[in-house]
């Protein structure tokens, strides 16, 4: 088992709980509780994972879901992250841009008294944004989610790319995770980016969520150290392979001990080592 071969602490800071109505995980066909969760966190040697809802259904909104999410993580050594939707069309095209004009959020939205309810509350640790499924927030939420100072992980690809996270997202004052390198699913040409833009943006790092390409990997940990996190993508795929991809890298134990601990340790309060269940 993994965390008996490895010596070192490893947090994730990517991963998905889909709470039902029975407290159980239903992700994309792979049914699988918290505590099967915890339990294949446990085989990979990760010691504390940042979890949060996936989509759901349209007009549903996610409070509920957060909430639930919240619960489950007590006792576990889950740092829970509320997810986030909102009006606004990510798409960059002059008919989103004008529609984005009168865009007016509807009641399951999240506005600002939501965030600052979860800004609150010591069970949440951060904020998820996916604005290709969900839809970008308000700026005057957004403004509020800055007011709350904690990390905003974002999933991004084509419908999302790293410019448009620029734009829209990195000129608020808070810290910005970029999943899987920005290029979800496999797009080394959007990873490329998100690591070029690590160069002009403070507040900005990446997650190593579905990166298969070890030299985009190895890139990262060498130019930017401080600025990579590693995240699994549990439950879509089993954290073992995303901590062996980064323990088979061709890089210096150091760089892997900031990948896997030191640097989300910073980024997210809950995953710092006085956090550990």
């Amino acid at each position: 088992m993994l965390e008996l071969e490895h010596g070192f602490r490893a947090v994730d800071v990517h991963a998905r709980l889909d709470p039902d109505e029975g407290a159980v995980v239903a992700s994309r066909g792979r049914a699988i509780s918290p505590e099967r969760l915890r339990r294949e966190m446990h085989q990979a040697g990760v010691v504390r994972a940042a979890v949060s809802p996936g989509p759901r259904p349209a007009g549903e909104g996610y409070l509920r879901a957060n909430n639930a999410v919240a619960r489950l993580s007590v006792d576990r050594p889950f740092c829970a992250m509320a997810r986030l939707d909102g009006p606004r069309d990510p798409r960059d095209s002059p008919v989103s841009r004008l529609r984005n004009l009168a865009a007016a959020p509807a009641d399951h939205h999240t506005d600002p008294g939501d965030v600052e309810q979860y800004a609150y509350d010591s069970r949440l640790h951060g904020f998820v944004l996916d604005p290709a499924n969900d839809g970008l927030p308000t700026a005057e939420t957004l403004e509020q989610v800055a007011a709350a100072g904690e990390p905003v992980l974002v999933h991004a690809g084509r419908a999302f790319p790293p410019d448009a996270v620029a734009e829209t997202l990195l000129r608020y004052d808070f810290p910005v995770i970029l999943s899987s390198f920005g290029g979800f699913p496999l797009d080394r040409e959007l990873m490329t980016a998100a690591l070029s833009a690590l160069d002009d943006h403070d507040d900005l790092y990446l997650d190593t969520a579905f990166v298969r390409y070890r030299d985009v990997l190895e890139r990262g940990l060498r130019e930017h150290p401080d600025r990579i996190l590693f995240g699994s993508g549990a439950p879509d795929t089993h954290p073992d392979v995303g901590v062996m991809e980064l323990l088979t890298l061709d890089v210096p134990e150091d760089l892997m001990d900031r990948a896997l601990s030191k640097n989300a340790a910073r980024v997210v309060e809950g995953l710092a080592p006085g956090a550990d269940a």
